[in-house]
């Protein structure tokens, strides 16, 4: 199963793709993690229910400095097969 992430509120300029990389590779998801134009950050992240659950309640809290205000939530449209989880410039 393939979800994607759009995470709002001040999530960039506070290593929150690099922690985002850290926590998904530790719970084995794969995917990517990109800054938006618009001050959010996307991810994809494929892995099983349970792990995505739990990585999505690293995803309301964020890593250090970073404040979530919301987060968007959909199934993921995607063809393409990830091997590994990657920050996206």
């Amino acid at each position: 199963m393939t979800l994607y992430y759009r995470v709002e509120g001040r999530v960039q300029g506070v290593a929150f793709r690099y922690y985002t990389s850290i926590e998904a590779k530790k719970l084995g998801i794969t995917g990517s993690v990109r800054n938006l134009s618009d001050g959010s950050v996307e991810i994809y992240a494929s892995s099983n229910r349970e792990t995505l659950s739990r990585f999505e309640n690293f995803l309301k809290e964020g890593p250090g400095h970073s404040v979530v205000e919301k987060i968007e939530r959909s199934a993921a449209d995607v063809n393409r097969i990830f091997k590994d989880f990657l920050i996206l410039s």
